[in-house]
C-alpha cells in the first residue's frame, strides 16, 4: 500500500485520462492508470460509437506539449469547411476561415487513444490496470474500490483525478456522499451512426469536408476517415414523426432516406442495415459543482462538464483542461490543496460558454446553415475580417483556431457584433440624412 499512497490516481483511460497520466508522469509523479474496459488495442471498437472526432487547435496545442501532434496528424484528415447538401441542387461549400485555409481535423477516436496510451505506457512511474470498475471511493481518505475479473480490489492515492466521461463513476461516488450537486440536461434527440464505405477504391465524398445534411428540426453530418469511407451521424428527435421512433420496417428507413437525403442511398449500400442495428445515443449536458473536493478527489473532462458534440469541442475542451491543470500545479509548486480549486476557478466559466455555445451551434447547423440570410452573414463576417485582420474574427475561428478562453470568446464576439451593428445603425442614419437632403434641395 505505501506505493500507492504515493501514486495519483486517474481513473478513465479514455482521451482525457491517457493525456492527463503523460502530462503527470512528465511532472515527475507516480500514476496508476485505471480503466474499467480490457485494454482498447487489442480489441475492436463498439459498433456505431463514434470513431471519429474533429481535433482543433486546442487539442493540437495540448498534443504539441508531450510532443505527439506531429504523430497524429499524419493519419488526420483536415476538413476546411462545411459542405451543404440540400434535398435538391448541387452541395455548396462554406469555408471555415477567411483565408480558406485553416482546417478542423478529423481523426479516428480510437487510433488517438490508442496512441496516448501508448506514449503513457512508455513513461516511467505509469502503472495502468485494465477492467477495474470503480465500485466504491472514500473521498476522506482517497481509498478506492474496484470490481475486476478476479474479484474485488482496494488500492490507496495520494489524489483522484476523475476522467471517466459524463457517466463518470467517480462523480457518481461524489454524489453518493453528497459532496456534489449535479444537473444533466438531456436534448429530446439522440444521434446513430452510419456509414458511407469508400466507392471503387476512393472517397464517396470530398474529404476536405464536414459533410452536413441540415433538414430543419433534424440533421445528419459526415466525417471522412483515413480509409477513405466517412462516418455518419444521424441527430434526430427521439420522439414523433421523423424521428427514431417513426422508423421501423426496412422499406420505411429506404423510403425517408430517398425523401430526405436523396443523395445517400446510391453511396451507403449498408444503409438500412447500419440503421437497424446501430444504436441510439443519448445527447446532454452535465454540469456540476464543486469539481474538487479538499484537494484529494477532482474531476477533469466530460465527467465535469459533458457538453452535447455540435461545435466539435469535446475533447479539445478536456485536453485543454489537462494543460490548465498543469498550468495551476506550476503555479501552485505542486500543491494539489492549493491547484485544484485554481483549476476549477479558471475553467469553470470557460466550460460553461462552451456548452452554451455548442447547444447554440445545433441550431445553426440543422437549420441556419442552408438560409441564404445566414450565407449572406458569413459573406460579411470574411469580409470584416479581411477589412480588420486581427480585430474582427469570427467566433468559429476563435473557438476552433486559437487557444483564446471560451468565456473571453463569448465576450469579445458579443462585443463584436455590438459594434458591427452600432456602425451599420450609423451608415442607415448617414444614408437617410444624405437621402432627406436631396429631397431639400430637390425640393
Amino acid at each position: 500500500m505505501t506505493r500507492e499512497r504515493d501514486e495519483i490516481a486517474v481513473v478513465g483511460a479514455g482521451l482525457a485520462g491517457c493525456l492527463l497520466a503523460c502530462f503527470l508522469a512528465r511532472r515527475g509523479h507516480q500514476v496508476a492508470l485505471y480503466e474499467r474496459r480490457p485494454d482498447p488495442r487489442s480489441g475492436t471498437p463498439e459498433r456505431g460509437r463514434s470513431i471519429n472526432l474533429a481535433l482543433s487547435e486546442r487539442g493540437l496545442d495540448a498534443l504539441r506539449r508531450i510532443g505527439l501532434a506531429e504523430q497524429v496528424m499524419v493519419d488526420a484528415l483536415p476538413m476546411r469547411g462545411r459542405m451543404i447538401h440540400p434535398v435538391a441542387g448541387a452541395p455548396g461549400f462554406q469555408s471555415y476561415s477567411v483565408s480558406g485555409d485553416r482546417a478542423i481535423n478529423s481523426i479516428s477516436r480510437g487510433a488517438l487513444n490508442n496512441a496516448l496510451l501508448e506514449a503513457a505506457a512508455k513513461l516511467p512511474g505509469v502503472r495502468i490496470a485494465f477492467e477495474h470498475r470503480l465500485v466504491g471511493l472514500d473521498p476522506a481518505t482517497a481509498t478506492m474500490t474496484f470490481e475486476t475479473p478476479r474479484g474485488a480490489v482496494t488500492a490507496g492515492a495520494r489524489v483522484v483525478l476523475g476522467t471517466d466521461g459524463a457517466g463518470s463513476a467517480v462523480r457518481g461516488q461524489l454524489l453518493a456522499h453528497d459532496l456534489v450537486t449535479e444537473s444533466v440536461d438531456f436534448l429530446d434527440y439522440g444521434y446513430k451512426e452510419l456509414t458511407i464505405p469508400p466507392l471503387g477504391g476512393d472517397f464517396a465524398l470530398d474529404p476536405g469536408a464536414l459533410h452536413i445534411w441540415p433538414r430543419g428540426t433534424s440533421m445528419m453530418i459526415a466525417l471522412p476517415n483515413p480509409d477513405r469511407s466517412f462516418t455518419c451521424t444521424l441527430f434526430w428527435p427521439t420522439h414523433g414523426t421523423a424521428s427514431f421512433a417513426s422508423l421501423g420496417s426496412a422499406a420505411a428507413i429506404e423510403r425517408h432516406f430517398a425523401q430526405h437525403y436523396p443523395d445517400l442511398p446510391p453511396i451507403a449500400p449498408n444503409l438500412v442495415d447500419d440503421y437497424q442495428h446501430n444504436p441510439v445515443g443519448v445527447l446532454g449536458t452535465v454540469r456540476c459543482d464543486p469539481w474538487q473536493v479538499d484537494g484529494r478527489v477532482a474531476l477533469l473532462g466530460d465527467a465535469a462538464h459533458a457538453i452535447v458534440p455540435f461545435y466539435g469541442q469535446g475533447a479539445n475542451c478536456a485536453f485543454e483542461d489537462v494543460v490548465e491543470l498543469d498550468r495551476c500545479l506550476d503555479e501552485c509548486a505542486g500543491d494539489w490543496s492549493a491547484a485544484l480549486p485554481l483549476f476549477q476557478h479558471r475553467r469553470q466559466d470557460n466550460a460553461e460558454a462552451i456548452a452554451r455555445m455548442a447547444l447554440a451551434n445545433f441550431v445553426e447547423m440543422r437549420d441556419k446553415v442552408a438560409s441564404p440570410v445566414f450565407r449572406a452573414r458569413k459573406r460579411v463576417e470574411h469580409a470584416l475580417e479581411r477589412a480588420l485582420p486581427g480585430r474582427y474574427v469570427s467566433q468559429y475561428e476563435l473557438v476552433s483556431f486559437s487557444t483564446v478562453p471560451y468565456a473571453q470568446v463569448r465576450r469579445r464576439v458579443r462585443r463584436q457584433y455590438q459594434v458591427v451593428g452600432l456602425a451599420a445603425a450609423g451608415l442607415a442614419a448617414v444614408a437617410g440624412a444624405a437621402v432627406a437632403l436631396g429631397f431639400r434641395r430637390r425640393g
